[in-house]
């Protein structure tokens, strides 16, 4: 079988196991809906050099990688694909969320967590897999079996599985559409296996309780969907928006979404703060014991 050595690295590359450049390249282009004449002009690159390119009868050089990368807005980790593709070493680490060297990160996050309290925030990664969450979201969660807040702890699993919240659901159908809507925006990304194995079993999912109307594809709140729970302190009714990072340098930086959760009515602001407050549940020791658990994984 030939070989090369990879431009870049230390060690011999098989040609034959890595993708072909060109055709990532194409994939981007074509998934931005951009001819090679409109990516020339915007890259500065002829379109015959690009042709040349995505056939592979040309080979690009690192900053031809990184340059075509930029102007497709290529998320990092794909980045780092698009690198190997050519033949070059990763620019992106990709570092535990945990690690130190994600410390100040993991400060500015655990800031934002804190500061929203009472109301709920979640940290997660691209799959939507929970790396931290405060007291809020630690009340909003009240009810749901231990089992699915131990380990890797997946948002739509808990927010749709019949021993998570699906049973205080009262949109259970619009709320099932949107996390499948997230998952497949996912997927347009990276065809991971995970998110495939996610899509399949979230779209299995039923209703465990009674939904006061299927999901019709109009959102009933003038804002944004709306995730209605019945809960100890009556019902909620919320939005969500969602912060990310600027001018991320690490995978696992530009991969984390802060998820905060806003009231929809005076009702819903108030239960937050009752349970702040304390009386019948400890939302903040529930945070802590399975944000503990996730360090120790």
């Amino acid at each position: 079988m030939a070989r090369r050595r990879g431009r870049g690295y230390g060690c011999a590359v098989t040609v034959q196991t890595l993708p072909a450049f060109g055709g990532l390249l194409r994939q981007w282009r074509e998934r931005r809906r951009l001819s090679q004449f409109e990516m020339s002009v915007q890259t500065g690159v002829s379109a015959r050099h690009l042709s040349r390119i995505e056939t592979g009868r040309a080979e690009p050089s690192r900053a031809m990688v990184l340059r075509l990368a930029e102007a497709l807005d290529v998320p990092l980790r794909e980045r780092n694909a698009l690198l190997v593709a050519a033949g070059f070493a990763p620019a992106w680490a990709e570092t535990d969320y945990w690690d130190e060297r994600l410390a100040v990160a993991r400060e500015a996050v655990g800031w934002i967590l804190e500061h929203h309290d009472p109301l709920p925030a979640v940290v997660v990664d691209r799959f939507g897999n929970l790396l931290d969450f405060n007291g809020g979201a630690g009340f909003l969660m009240e009810g749901v079996d231990a089992e699915l807040l131990s380990g890797r702890v997946n948002l739509a699993r808990v927010a749709l599985h019949p021993r998570g919240l699906a049973p205080r659901l009262r949109n259970f159908g619009e709320v099932r559409q949107y996390f499948l809507d997230r998952l497949r925006a996912q997927l347009a990304v990276d065809d991971h296996p995970d998110v495939t194995g996610l899509i399949e079993e979230v779209r299995a999912y039923r209703p465990v309780a009674e939904d006061d109307g299927g999901w019709d594809g109009a959102s009933p709140s003038p804002i944004a969907l709306p995730l209605r729970v019945r809960s100890s302190r009556g019902d909620l009714s919320m939005f969500t928006t969602i912060a990310t990072f600027g001018a991320p340098r690490d995978v696992t930086v530009a991969e984390l979404a802060v998820e905060l959760f806003f009231p929809l009515d005076d009702t819903t602001r108030r239960a937050f703060e009752a349970a702040a407050g304390g009386g019948g549940t400890d939302p903040i020791g529930a945070a802590e014991a399975a944000r503990t658990s996730r360090e120790g994984d």
